[in-house]
């Protein structure tokens, strides 16, 4: 087997996540429709894939990472310019470089930064729409006292409350390393911000689950010590409900 390591850009409005739901289910997923193309290029089933991480449906990554390996002694060059003319446009190879045959983009990474867009402008910019979420509130959201929420979230705490249940999870402890919300300059929406999150792992949907506590907190329905209480105890209650998918993007894999 031959090993690439692929980083990948892609829009995930029309696909129900990274992995397949389940076998046998045709549904559209971008390991899928790289697997597709994998095998076409190889002419062989015998293609893998490992990824950096698994998106959740309507998420987008601007830098995932991943490690595939295919029975076809090819030039990486030459599989990223393959592989981009026979992907569907809104998935595209970014950069593509021999791999070895241990590297693992999930357990090698050191970080991963996820940054999710929103914007409050009475009417939302159609061109916006996959990308960015328009948030609305029967009053302004009150930015600098979720700027201040942003900094409880780094360092090492337990995000039991902020992730989806699983009972294969060993720990539900996890590093942030940086947290912030920063207003940026668009001519497409006069409110454009972001909430850049860099963690060293994180459970499923706990991004979506921070960013929903956040925009509670900015709306007045909880307040700063709700956010410390849920980083301290499990009352097996979720501050809010999650975001939706729409305005979340990863965005690097640091290794």
């Amino acid at each position: 087997m031959h090993h690439h390591r692929l980083t990948v850009s892609y829009k995930g409005t029309y696909y129900y996540g990274w992995q397949d739901i389940a076998e046998g289910e045709e549904k559209p997923t971008i390991e899928r429709n790289i697997q597709k193309v994998l095998q076409h290029i190889s002419k062989s089933p015998d293609c893998t894939i490992a990824t950096a991480s698994r998106t959740d449906a309507g998420v987008h990554a601007q830098g995932q990472v991943i490690k595939v390996s295919i029975p076809l002694a090819i030039d990486s060059k030459k599989l990223l310019l393959g592989m981009n003319s026979l992907l569907a446009d809104d998935i595209r190879i970014l950069d593509c470089t021999p791999s070895t045959k241990a590297f693992n983009p999930n357990k090698d990474s050191k970080s991963k930064e996820y940054h999710y867009s929103f914007c409050t402008d009475s009417i939302h910019n159609p061109i916006l729409n996959d990308s960015v979420a328009h948030i609305t509130s029967q009053k302004p959201l009150n930015i600098i006292l979720m700027q201040e929420a942003c900094k409880l979230f780094v360092g090492e705490h337990d995000f039991y409350c902020f992730a989806k249940r699983d009972s294969t999870m060993h720990s539900t402890l996890r590093t942030v390393l940086s947290c912030e919300l920063v207003l940026h300059t668009s001519s497409l929406a006069a409110t454009l911000y972001s909430i850049n999150i860099v963690g060293e792992g994180f459970l499923r949907y706990m991004v979506r689950y921070m960013v929903g506590a956040l925009f509670a907190l900015g709306k007045g329905e909880i307040e700063l010590s709700d956010i410390v209480k849920a980083l301290t105890y499990h009352n097996g209650e979720k501050l809010s409900a999650k975001v939706k998918a729409r305005g979340l993007c990863l965005m690097e894999v640091s290794y």
